[in-house]
């Protein structure tokens, strides 16, 4: 892709195939040379793991005007990780951007999810990143109601860029969006996460499921309540996870044995 145009790197964890990922190429477009790496299969909750021991396969799935995708075997931050080392060495991406993903990232999913692997990663190399999702799980689920916002977002990002170190977890509600929230991520739990099954062969094996607890459900200044009351939650997410504050506690009032 030899073009003054910017570049568009998009990834995302349901698959190269998967309806949001090709809905978002759809959306984005016209804004710039659209590159996609991305898996061969669904790889959620796979967040920023990669690939240390396994070897890696690309393999090129279609090219048109403006767009090139392609997928790996490997996990999101793999399809990053070759698209930036294998496409982009003489053109950085102006944005990365994960998604759109079937299924919120609020709250601590933000730690589990691969679609905001995929932003992370671009944000650690020092790209404006930004990963988008929805509230609905279904491989059919109706992404067009967030293009206005998608391209919005998009757009300003390409154009401004974003602070060294922070991305945007951007999540839409289910139906009708009554506007937007800039908020905080919610404090919340995942609970009943392993389900005990026995095999006929006489050994058990487990399922990995679990249920999601809002531990903070009357604060209005959250991603979660941004999207229970239908609002599109913006959640600015940084790198760096230092406290600051208890830095200077430490610094203050711990003392340290080192004999």
């Amino acid at each position: 892709m030899k073009s003054k145009k910017p570049l568009i790197l998009i990834s995302n964890d349901d698959g190269y195939q998967a309806k949001g990922i090709n809905c978002l190429i759809d959306m984005v477009r016209d804004m710039g040379d659209v590159l996609v790496c991305a898996p061969e299969g669904p790889r959620s909750g796979y967040s920023c793991a990669f690939s240390a021991t396994d070897y890696l396969r690309l393999q090129l799935r279609s090219r048109s005007e403006g767009v090139e995708v392609w997928s790996s075997n490997g996990t999101p931050i793999d399809c990053v990780k070759l698209a930036l080392n294998q496409f982009c060495a003489d053109r950085a991406p102006a944005i990365v951007i994960g998604g759109i993903n079937h299924g919120d990232n609020a709250s601590v999913n933000v730690h589990y999810s691969g679609t905001m692997g995929i932003a992370l990663e671009g944000c650690m190399k020092y790209l404006p990143s930004v990963a988008f999702s929805l509230c609905d799980y279904s491989a059919d689920a109706d992404f067009e109601p967030m293009r206005p916002l998608v391209r919005s977002i998009t757009r300003r990002v390409i154009e401004q860029g974003l602070p060294l170190g922070v991305c945007l977890n951007v999540n839409f509600p289910l139906g009708e969006t009554k506007g937007v929230r800039v908020c905080r991520m919610a404090h919340g739990t995942w609970y009943d996460e392993c389900v005990k099954e026995h095999h006929p062969r006489g050994y058990d094996y487990f399922w990995m499921v679990g249920k999601y607890r809002n531990d903070e459900p009357e604060e209005t200044d959250t991603d979660n309540w941004a999207l229970r009351n239908g609002y599109v939650a913006i959640t600015p997410t940084r790198i760096d996870v230092t406290h600051e504050a208890m830095v200077e506690e430490m610094r203050r009032t711990w003392s340290f044995e080192t004999e």
